[in-house]
């Protein structure tokens, strides 16, 4: 067997084992994504709930236990993009909840995409929820810095700055769509515009003590 017919094979292997993130019409097609993107589809949102939307740093937190609230539903998957939550946004919408916190931006900048191209992305997004459930009150928040020092994360290397005017253009999707802007960057930030290192083991994601900054900073909007 030569070296085409070998790359033929592997191809047609790969697309027959492509997740149902595929089938349901996703662009991340990630074997995780896929798992959390199509059970997500499935599990209801109601008319109280409060959802949080976003990518692993949403992921990562369990914010109805942080919170005492049972009604917070967190929708947020390790990688997403803002696109990615475009496409995921449906069900959400279908539920009309009470309110929706979101937060993403950071994947879209490893992908080297600009900062103003996130707040496009950000403000359809955005549109699409007003549209859909009028009634829900959204919340949009600041990317976080990053801390490069531990090297984890090559793609981001050399791109703080388009956290800071991705963040800009963010704020003004919030004035201009009307809707609650949260500005975290501050408090995760220190004097040389890194994450700071004691709220991070990897330079990007966050320990339990930067979910409770996280926490006190969302708690008036979530009551």
């Amino acid at each position: 067997m030569n070296i085409m017919n070998r790359l033929i094979i592997m191809l047609l292997v790969a697309l027959s084992l492509a997740p149902a993130a595929m089938a349901q019409g996703y662009t991340n097609t990630d074997t995780y994504y896929a798992r959390r993107a199509t059970l997500f589809d499935l599990l209801p949102i109601g008319k109280k709930d409060i959802v949080f939307l976003g990518n692993s740093l949403t992921d990562g937190c369990e914010f109805n236990e942080l919170l005492g609230n049972y009604r917070i539903k967190n929708r947020g998957i390790v990688g997403d993009i803002v696109q990615g939550l475009i496409e995921r946004v449906d069900p959400i919408i279908k539920g009309q909840p009470a309110k929706v916190f979101i937060l993403s931006g950071v994947n879209d900048v490893s992908h080297g995409v600009s900062g103003d191209s996130i707040g496009r992305a950000m403000e359809r997004l955005i549109v699409m929820i007003k549209k859909g459930s009028p009634r829900t009150k959204i919340y949009l928040q600041s990317m976080l810095p990053f801390n490069n020092d531990v090297k984890m994360w090559k793609n981001l290397k050399d791109r703080e700055q388009v956290v800071i005017d991705g963040n800009r253009a963010l704020e003004q999707v919030a004035k201009r769509q009307g809707v609650t802007w949260i500005n975290l960057y501050p408090l995760f930030v220190d004097g040389e515009g890194k994450l700071r290192r004691e709220l991070t083991n990897d330079g990007l994601h966050l320990m339990g003590q930067g979910y409770l900054i996280w926490r006190d900073a969302v708690k008036p909007y979530v009551k």
